[in-house]
């Protein structure tokens, strides 16, 4: 006979699972976020969605805020019945990220392309331009 402890599921799921400490949101989509010599380059996994499920800004703050929302209703009539019976399936993301001080603001760009929204952050020239010398001391 195999003597479990039924209670630590529901304390664990207690604990994890309320107002202070909500549960993660499964639906969030993955980020990733590249670094080369020309700038970086934001990706986030959107498989199904369109660029008009998206908005991409720069807030007040000069932060990177993207914005994905989407529903989509699938309904079926029974036609025997006199009742329609709808599915709701709605999406919303909301995701703020600090831009770096070498980003060239004026020149960011965003695209979707193979359920991935890639948005691209250049740097500014002078960060581009490294100042490389030997400094003497004096």
């Amino acid at each position: 006979m195999i003597h479990r402890n039924a209670w630590m599921p529901t304390v664990f799921g207690d604990f994890f699972d309320n107002d202070f400490m909500p549960r993660a949101n499964a639906t969030a989509p993955a980020i990733n976020v590249i670094e080369n010599e020309e700038g970086y380059t934001v990706e986030l996994a959107a498989p199904g969605l369109k660029k008009e499920d998206f908005s991409v800004n720069i807030n007040e703050e000069g932060n990177l805020v993207i914005k994905m929302e989407k529903k989509q209703e699938q309904s079926q009539e029974d036609k025997k019945a006199h009742y329609l019976r709808r599915e709701f399936n709605y999406t919303k993301f909301e995701q703020t990220l600090i831009l770096p001080d070498d980003v060239e603001k004026a020149k960011i760009a965003a695209r979707v392309e193979n359920g991935v929204l890639t948005v691209d952050l250049p740097k500014t020239e002078q960060a581009r331009t490294k100042v490389e010398r030997q400094i003497e001391i004096g």
